[in-house]
């Protein structure tokens, strides 16, 4: 899709004041001031890709009737990994914008530790060609902790070769906790890096004079808030607070009493990592405002943490208001209270399915990237008894508890016991590093037979396996590697759904519906083998992440995270 252009000067002048007709005008409609609240009769006037007028009669070139409509700016996602939708970035343009989602800040770090810097390019140049404006920031923590293996490591040399590109903001989400507080040297040299310009936070249940020294880095921003009390006192501390509502990490419901419109211009809204399936069933930011209304907090507030805050937060002073000189990204609502969208205009397209046909995609990064050590069912076996580390899900967040369990062996071997809800997770080394095989314990899944596996494995993306049965796990394994990386169940050694996810084993290259259908099956599948979690493929990548509390698994071992280290 050809972008439409910033129009000269003179010209955005001369049709703001009426001189010329406008490129197009909305007609008819009340637009929405994010600031005082106001509610405004007029036209909308855009020029190119900008705004130029408002509150006035204008005459168009193009005009659009929206009687009945309210104008609300386009909506801005502060915080996401576009890998977790498992498509491309132009698949998740075509999907999401729909949604009103006109500006979205991605962290490639899914990709960028598969392959480095040249996953964070990928994204940078598609960033060139979509309907959305897609902005970046340069992965911080690429692997995120020293407990982990990734393919690739990125120090603040090659995270500032990057820094020119117009697509990017700052640095991303700085998960090594741990690392800025004990002032690790790598940490200090890419903070030192970005000193001044826009830092995202990534610091969980931190409180105290931890939380003071943390922010003291000059980071800004934090989507790790669970409780409203976290929230407040990150806010009273100066952290922008953005509310996640993902498909895992799903935090709305506990931090919406924490959004008023006092707080409003301080909280945005993200989705961090949110699949297909829930794109397709649930929507996207148009569903948090929904929600978030839904629970009572104030609609303004509501459509200004999706919009203006979120600009305001990230320095794109271009956006967020439907005003002269602002970009013209606006949503069209037939309704306020249910986010009812009639129509979507992206820098100044109107948006169409045809808008998103022509789009020039990158070539892709990180095919053939599995790369895993000889398995078998005995490299499953889990020797030692007694008292034994488990991991303990808590359904819709990525914390976990450290639970503790007196497992006996049986011919040398901890095995999983399904009438304790004790399932084997492995996670196996595939970046052909080193050959990796860490075995441990989880409890949540409710598996009865079988095995699942992914090669989307926060953030380190190595295989991630849960099973009863170690030969099913086996299978699942060598399968993933075959297809080169996605998702799999197998049950009583028959594969009974798959995805292949090509691009660095954690993007499809099809079209969004066929991931949809095949993540449909797969789910299906899973709860076939007796599974209890609404989304167990992103549960279990969740479950390898050390810089979230608990208790995790990495290629290493059990990571105690509190402890910041390997049991």
């Amino acid at each position: 899709m050809t972008r439409i252009p910033q129009a000269p000067l003179e010209t955005r002048i001369a049709q703001g004041k009426g001189d010329e007709r406008a490129d197009l005008v909305l007609k008819g409609g009340v637009l929405w001031c994010m600031v005082t609240g106001a509610r405004i009769q007029g036209d909308v006037a855009i020029c190119g890709d900008t705004i130029v007028g408002i509150g006035a009669a204008y005459k168009g070139k193009q005009e659009i009737d929206v009687t009945g409509a309210v104008l609300v700016p386009g909506f801005i996602d502060t915080h996401l990994h576009i890998e977790s939708s498992c498509v491309t970035p132009a698949e998740f343009d075509r999907c999401v914008t729909r949604h009103g989602v006109t500006t979205a800040i991605c962290d490639p770090h899914e990709i960028a530790n598969v392959t480095g810097a040249a996953g964070i390019r990928y994204f940078l140049d598609a960033s060139e060609n979509m309907v959305m404006s897609l902005r970046v920031n340069l992965s911080s923590c690429v692997p995120s902790s020293p407990m982990e293996t990734s393919g690739a490591t990125l120090n603040a040399a090659d995270l500032m070769d990057l820094a020119d590109h117009p697509a990017v903001v700052g640095l991303a989400e700085f998960m090594n906790y741990p690392g800025v507080i004990n002032r690790s040297p790598d940490c200090m040299e890419k903070l030192t890096a970005f000193a001044g310009q826009h830092i995202d936070g990534h610091a969980p249940l931190l409180s105290g004079r931890d939380l003071n020294a943390y922010i003291t880095a000059g980071i800004r921003t934090e989507h790790e808030a669970t409780t409203a009390t976290e929230a407040i006192e990150k806010l009273q501390k100066g952290m922008r607070i953005l509310i996640r509502e993902g498909s895992v990490s799903k935090d709305l419901d506990a931090l919406a009493p924490a959004l008023t419109p006092l707080t409003a211009p301080y909280m945005c809204l993200c989705t961090d990592d949110r699949n297909p399936l829930d794109i397709a069933e649930e929507g996207h930011l148009d569903s948090m405002i929904r929600r978030l209304i839904g629970h009572g907090c104030d609609p303004l507030a509501v459509y200004r943490a999706a919009s203006l805050s979120g600009a305001e937060a990230f320095g794109l002073k271009d956006r967020g208001q439907i005003a002269p000189g602002k970009r013209a990204d606006i949503v069209v609502l037939d309704d306020v209270q249910t986010c009812r969208i009639r129509q979507v205009i992206c820098g100044g397209h109107v948006v169409k399915p045809e808008n998103f046909e022509s789009t020039a995609t990158p070539e892709p990064v990180g095919l053939h990237s599995i790369r895993i050590p000889s398995i078998g069912p005995e490299s499953f076996r889990l020797p030692g008894s007694g008292e034994t580390p488990v991991i303990g899900i808590q359904p819709g967040r990525i914390l976990t508890d450290h639970l503790v369990r007196d497992i006996p062996a049986t011919n040398g071997d901890r095995a999983p016991d399904l009438r304790k809800d004790q399932a084997r997770i492995s996670i196996v080394e595939r970046h052909g590093r080193n050959g990796n095989i860490a075995n441990g314990f989880v409890t949540g899944f409710g598996m009865k037979a079988g095995a699942i596996g992914s090669t989307v494995c926060h953030d380190h993306h190595n295989m991630a396996l849960v099973g009863i049965d170690y030969a099913d796990m086996a299978l699942a394994a060598k399968r993933l590697a075959e297809i080169g990386g996605g998702f799999i169940v197998v049950r009583d050694g028959e594969i009974t759904a798959e995805l292949s996810l090509p691009i660095a084993g954690l993007m499809s290259d099809q079209r969004f519906e066929q991931v949809h259908d095949a993540l449909v099956s797969l789910r299906k599948a899973a709860r076939d083998l007796g599974v209890v979690l609404h989304e167990p493929f992103l549960q279990l990548a969740f479950l390898a992440l050390p810089v979230i509390p608990h208790l995790k698994i990495t290629d290493y071992g059990m990571i105690d995270v509190d402890r910041f280290g390997v049991i």
